[in-house]
């Protein structure tokens, strides 16, 4: 009976095994999936962004395949190992029950041949039945006693035996399942690499389709860069061909007027603005810019009271003036109901209410600053910018200037504006940029004006001596003293308009305003020669790194000369060699 039930346990448990491995059959089959269906993709479009992907889901496709089916046959091996193990082990015990068996049953033949050979003293009398014991019933219980126990072990080996092979094939079954989760996991694992390595190469086409789109953005800008260039050159053609046909005018005004001297002065300043405008390039501060169609409408009035009064060669000045002041525009194009020679209308702003009055009082009132200033004709630019600045300021300007000075600049111009806002009560008082903002419309001005770059050096050496640095850095914003060498800077140049019209950038660290001229292509090394107005940037700790700034205030025979804010916390003047270890570079305004 023992045997019969082995037998079935065994077979229970190839069964088992069979069902592992046809479980392993079908996780190969669908690892096969998933590897022809990488496949697929990748086949369908072998040169998108998931190639990569699909060669990496193909190859993690067959590892789990091939470890998937070493598994299988590992563990199935385990189990065919341990039934074995455990039907010998079986056929063991069966095998001493037998020899156990064949002993207990020699035992109880002895002990039936003792008990009939009692039995035949009994009959024979050799006891008597009373005093004798009962052997034939002993030995009977005896052999009962023992197949019982026979029974019984033989009971209690098969029972041990079936549940040996029940827990082998339940271990196998959860070997099976265990391995089948290990490889859903792996195939789980294999899935997420694959859609990681999809969002990969996707975010690495936005990429470089982002790329592309930058390059075709920065191609736009060149191109928008050339286009505007074309057309900045196309307008200082245009403006060129204006200033002669503005000359061409000024000099048939004269000649009406009789002025022979007047006539060449203006045909010299026609040949040497128009040659300037058309060969001198550039459209810094000081380019021609022509006046609006609304001034150029009261030229005919212009000439008649430029004619009376005896200044015809200096029409295009009055232009100019009338440009800056109001644009043509209003009842009192000239702004002169303020001025001494207004008798009809309020001295207030705009008070006169006829533009042909304000234009016979705006010719007078400019004819008189050109006489105080001492301006002897259209080029004496000098004295011009000093007689434009009282034409501004008032003639009391032009006196104090020239008694404090012995003319015009920039920087006068500054502190007489503070020191009339100081004694009025004013925030500020006039234009301290007026003969600038005029000689931009005036056709000759480019031609003999020095160049903006020196307004502010005249700036800087206004604040010679400052100590403490206010009010730079407080301008700048701060609420509490820094390190103001660059607000010096910036101060400076906000004082010429230059921050505004983007000329010099607003900056507090040195850095950022060296950086601001190298990405602007305004940067020079050490060894350049640099003019008045440049920005000179320092190196002390040669470190390569910008730490200190200043102005340019000249440079002779190899020596720079500077103004400095913060050099020992004061505005001082300095000097160095070109090319001086201590100097970092220079950045090159366009002004």
């Amino acid at each position: 009976m023992a045997d019969i039930k082995t037998r079935d346990a065994v077979k229970g448990t190839i069964k088992t095994i069979d069902k592992a491995t046809i479980a392993s059959e079908r996780m190969k089959s669908a690892y096969v999936g998933i590897k022809d269906k990488a496949e697929q993709g990748y086949y369908a479009d072998e040169s998108s962004a998931t190639e990569y992907a699909t060669d990496r889901i193909s190859f993690a496709a067959d590892r789990v395949k091939d470890e998937g089916i070493h598994q299988f046959n590992k563990q199935g091996q385990k189990a065919v190992k341990t039934t074995q193990n455990n039907i010998g082990k079986a056929k063991d015990k069966i095998t001493d029950f037998k020899q156990s068996w064949a002993v207990k049953a020699a035992e109880q033949k002895a002990a039936q041949n003792m008990s009939e050979q009692h039995g035949l003293q009994i009959r024979h009398g050799a006891a008597s039945r009373s005093a004798a014991p009962d052997v034939s019933q002993t030995a009977k219980s005896q052999l009962i006693k023992t197949r019982q126990q026979g029974q019984k072990m033989i009971k209690t080996t098969a029972r041990n035996t079936e549940k040996a092979v029940k827990a082998t094939a339940k271990g196998t079954v959860k070997t099976t399942e265990k391995g089948i989760k290990t490889a859903q996991a792996t195939s789980k694992a294999a899935i997420k690499t694959t859609e990681t390595s999809v969002k990969t190469a996707q975010v690495a086409a936005k990429a470089s389709a982002k790329t592309a789109q930058k390059a075709a953005q920065a191609a736009k800008v060149t191109a928008k860069a050339t286009a505007e260039a074309t057309k900045a050159t196309v307008r200082a053609t245009i403006a060129a061909v204006k200033a002669i046909i503005a000359g061409t005018k000024a000099l048939i005004s004269a000649l009406i007027a009789g002025g022979w001297i007047a006539v060449v002065i203006i045909l010299i300043v026609v040949l040497l603005g128009c040659a300037v405008s058309l060969f001198g390039g550039g459209s810094g501060s000081n380019a021609y810019t022509p006046v609006s169609a609304e001034v150029e409408a009261y030229e005919p009035l212009i000439q008649k009271y430029a004619k009376q009064y005896g200044i015809p060669e200096y029409v295009e000045l009055i232009k100019a003036v009338m440009m800056q002041e109001s644009g043509g525009r209003g009842l009192d194009p000239m702004q002169a109901a303020e001025g001494s020679f207004n008798t009809r209308y309020p001295h207030e702003p705009n008070g006169i209410k006829d533009p042909e009055y304000s234009i016979e009082c705006g010719v007078q009132e400019l004819k008189a600053a050109l006489i105080s200033a001492e301006v002897e004709n259209p080029i004496d630019m000098e004295h011009i910018k000093l007689a434009l600045q009282g034409y501004n300021f008032g003639n009391g300007y032009i006196s104090w200037a020239k008694t404090n000075y012995g003319g015009y600049s920039y920087a006068n111009a500054v502190e007489f504006s503070t020191m009339q806002a100081a004694r009025l009560g004013w925030d500020s008082y006039g234009d301290t940029q007026y003969p600038a903002h005029v000689l931009r419309y005036y056709p000759y001005g480019r031609a003999f004006t020095s160049g903006g770059n020196q307004a502010i050096v005249e700036v800087a050496l206004t604040q010679l001596g400052n100590e403490g640095g206010q009010p730079y850095w407080s301008w700048y914003g701060f609420d509490g003293r820094v390190e103001w060498c660059a607000c010096f800077v910036s101060w400076c140049a906000d004082q010429c308009g230059y921050i505004e019209s983007g000329i010099i950038p607003k900056f507090a660290g040195c850095v950022d305003g060296s950086n601001w001229f190298k990405g602007n292509g305004q940067w020079k090394d050490r060894n350049y020669e640099p003019q008045a107005g440049d920005i000179i940037f320092f190196n002390w700790e040669g470190d390569g790194e910008t730490d200190h700034v200043g102005i340019v205030e000249k440079c002779e025979n190899g020596v720079v000369y500077t103004v400095e804010g913060n050099s020992g916390d004061a505005c001082r003047q300095k000097q160095y060699t070109v090319g001086s270890s201590s100097i970092y570079g220079y950045g090159v305004p366009a002004y």
